[in-house]
């Protein structure tokens, strides 16, 4: 008995693979609506306090605040508590999973025009640097779903 031919999987809009090379301008550690809150795990937690010198209790204390049952990093007005005036993220070795996996997020994704508007609009690093290929962008972003889904 003959069925449907199988379907293949849609083609990413990235299939050749996107460039990006971090320009440390801290411009992604800056409220961006949607991008204004960072989500903190217990080993963001654990590795941050690590880095600081500080007890888990009082980073938590200093750069923490709870919402909705999340742990997020306190906002210094538009910016990351851990955003240092020279742009750079003071924590930057042992940032959060949310930090260390930008700009390979799902929602980023989404299409051309949400990286190219939305993305590139943010983050001066996008179309710049080495092309990382599709397969390695979609398994940081799976990566970082699960993740996110799993806090």
């Amino acid at each position: 008995m003959d069925g449907p031919p199988p379907q293949s999987a849609p083609e990413r809009w990235y299939e050749p693979g996107l460039a990006f090379d971090c320009t440390a301008c801290g411009r992604c550690c800056r409220d961006h609506g949607e991008y204004s809150y960072v989500y903190v795990s217990d080993k963001d937690l654990q590795g941050l306090s690590k880095h600081l010198g500080m007890t888990e209790e009082a980073f938590l204390e200093a750069y923490c605040r709870e919402e909705d049952g999340w742990t997020i990093l306190k906002r210094n007005g538009d910016a990351c508590v851990l955003l240092e005036p020279s742009g750079l993220c003071g924590a930057y070795e042992a940032r959060p999973k949310q930090c260390a996996t930008w700009p390979w997020w799902v929602d980023n994704l989404a299409s051309p025009k949400v990286w190219e508007v939305d993305v590139k609009g943010c983050c001066p690093g996008i179309g710049k640097g080495e092309v990382v290929p599709a397969d390695e962008i979609d398994r940081i972003a799976e990566e970082t779903e699960v993740w996110y889904e799993g806090e």
